[in-house]
């Protein structure tokens, strides 16, 4: 006869012995084990310490608010709609994040490391290099700026630490090294951002705006993107390098946008060049009257009788080589309206450099 499995454990139970009398003395708890002492920390962790309360007291937390209608209701209230980091830029209550952390907002909230809470407005952005300014009413006591370091001299190697809320968490640390330098990675307006820095340190969602730092605390740059086919760190983290942050955050505190410097000039691609037999640059297919340009004797492209005739190709700006729109884009972003600028131009096979007074972009 074969027994079925709950017979089978019933007749193993009562072959069991029975549970002893319960003792009227309890039993004395097992002592805890000894603490090993682990002596001092080494320096590199002291360092870490040291980087991090040093640099936490400037890192806030960003809510992006959006509008959502109540139910059976015309009320519209703001509501949470996502969450980043920021860090703050000077006593006056500047806030430094990534554009796309408040991109669809229709408001922002800035927590600061002491939980204080402060409603945000925009100062201004520039979405070709995803940065944004907003502002909060905090007393200056509260506010805490990092110190600024330098993107052009970083190496291959050196050690970082981005500080951030990755999933809404508060604060966190990790650390890495600068993997790659001069990295290019596209905006929310496909505009290129050149020069970005290449970390291992992880960044997940919600570590966007936050700040990148050396081993001294200083800022280096502002963790932007991760590459990653789960949206989550997979050891390819980039920033945008200090140097463009502190060039373009006090135009935006100054003039609420990112006024560009204008040539007054409209450029080809690169299949013009191509078909034209051109060099590498810009070739001008329009150059508005009055402007820098028409007035430094530019000349566009354009169809005569006997065919094309010729134009001027900008190969360099102050030296810088263009080899596109993006290039000269990128070349007069770092000079002001007013500014001179040196041309090399290009025409017909002989090349002439010229001096041009640059005037403000109307966008």
């Amino acid at each position: 006869m074969r027994l079925s499995p709950a017979l089978l454990c019933a007749a193993v139970l009562a072959t069991l012995p029975a549970a002893p009398p319960a003792t009227a003395q309890p039993r004395s708890p097992a002592p805890p084990r000894a603490v090993t002492p682990r002596g001092p920390l080494a320096a590199e962790e002291l360092n870490n310490i040291a980087v991090f309360k040093a640099a936490s007291p400037a890192v806030v937390n960003i809510t992006a608010l959006g509008l959502e209608r109540e139910l059976f209701s015309r009320n519209v209230q703001q509501v949470p709609q996502g969450t980043g980091t920021g860090f703050v830029w000077d006593t006056a209550g500047h806030v430094v994040t990534n554009f796309h952390v408040i991109q669809e907002a229709s408001g922002a909230r800035v927590t600061l490391a002491d939980q204080s809470s402060y409603k945000a407005e925009l100062v201004g952005a520039f979405p070709d290099r995803d940065i944004a300014v907003l502002k909060i009413a905090a007393p200056a006591a509260k506010l805490r700026a990092l110190p600024v370091g330098s993107s052009r001299d970083l190496q291959v190697g050196q050690q970082v630490y981005a500080i951030g809320n990755p999933f809404g968490l508060d604060q966190t640390l990790t650390t890495g090294i600068v993997s790659a330098l001069n990295r290019e990675i596209e905006s929310v307006t496909r505009r290129m951002i050149r020069g970005a820095i290449q970390t291992d340190a992880a960044i997940n969602p919600g570590n966007s705006g936050g700040p990148l730092l050396d081993s001294a605390g200083r800022l280096i740059g502002m963790n932007t993107a991760i590459y990653s086919p789960s949206g989550a760190s997979a050891g390819i983290g980039f920033a945008i390098p200090v140097d463009e942050v502190n060039r373009i955050v006090p135009r935006l505190i100054r003039d609420g946008r990112m006024v560009r410097p204008a040539l007054g000039v409209s450029g080809g691609g690169a299949d013009i060049n191509r078909a034209l037999g051109l060099p590498k640059g810009v070739a001008l297919l329009r150059v508005q009257r009055g402007g820098p340009a028409a007035k430094a004797g530019l000349k566009a492209f354009a169809r005569g009788d006997g065919g094309i005739v010729q134009g001027d190709v900008i190969t360099a700006i102050n030296g810088e080589p263009i080899a596109d729109a993006d290039d000269m884009l990128d070349a007069l972003e770092k000079l002001n309206p007013g500014d001179s600028a040196t041309l090399t131009l290009w025409r017909a096979g002989a090349t002439r450099k010229v001096a041009v007074t640059l005037a403000e972009s109307e966008d």
